[in-house]
């Protein structure tokens, strides 16, 4: 079992005026070679658009592409007709399958968007592409992990195409414990707030853990709360 935990001001940066990107993994222009993803996550992206701003169309292909925003609104558009506009607690799919094209903006003209994008491979090319979003609102208020996302038998609120990841979120109260998933690669984010990591590895907002190798670890949230996105994977 290994333990790595990546600090928030150690990501790679994309700042090109309207967007304030920090990448876990290598992304655009930040390259390393060394860092390209843990276990099937290979993109996990905490992104800060301006009002009236966004990606513009743009296309994917083969991937798993999972929208969770934090504070304002996001407004998804693609070449299949779907169309949303996302907030905190409404979980976004996008199956990029044999090729989509698609826009995410942020509709509001003065409040700042502010969500994390993540991509895991599917387990099957060239799939019909696709689009599904859940409002899971009432599940987080319940509190503790929640099955977000995950294959078909992961009992998760939207399917993603790739047996063995799951990605989990939890919005915890402040001093609330949970235990981690057990998974040969898991990934914590920290979106908000802070916490610690078996009760004395400090983590601040943008830290990630990284572990390696099955066994039980816990979060506990700091005195204002956290909200952690976990990837189990193979």
């Amino acid at each position: 079992m290994t333990i790595e935990i990546r600090k928030a001001a150690d990501r790679g940066e994309t700042q090109i005026g309207w967007l304030d990107s920090r990448h876990c993994f290598s992304f655009g222009s930040y390259v390393d070679q060394t860092n390209t993803g843990h276990g099937l996550l290979v993109v996990s992206n905490d992104d800060r658009v301006a009002p009236a701003t966004g990606f513009g169309t743009h296309g994917h292909s083969d991937m798993e592409i999972i929208t969770w925003v934090l504070s304002g609104e996001v407004e998804h558009s693609d070449t299949l007709g779907n169309h949303g506009i996302i907030g905190p607690g409404l979980a976004q799919r996008m199956t990029a399958g044999r090729g989509i094209r698609h826009s995410e903006q942020n509709p509001s003209p003065d409040v700042e968007a502010h969500f994390v994008q993540m991509w895991v491979p599917p387990d099957t090319g060239g799939l019909e592409p696709g689009y599904e979003q859940q409002d899971v609102s009432e599940l987080l208020n319940a509190g503790g992990l929640v099955v977000i996302a995950g294959g078909a038998d992961s009992g998760a609120a939207i399917r993603i195409n790739q047996r063995d990841a799951v990605m989990l979120v939890g919005r915890l109260k402040p001093g609330e414990t949970v235990s981690l998933p057990v998974a040969v690669h898991v990934h914590v984010f920290v979106a908000l707030g802070a916490g610690e990591l078996n009760g004395h590895n400090a983590l601040e907002q943008g830290d990630a853990v990284r572990l390696t190798g099955e066994a039980a670890q816990a979060v506990t949230a700091g005195s204002a709360g956290a909200e952690l996105i976990v990837w189990a994977t193979a």
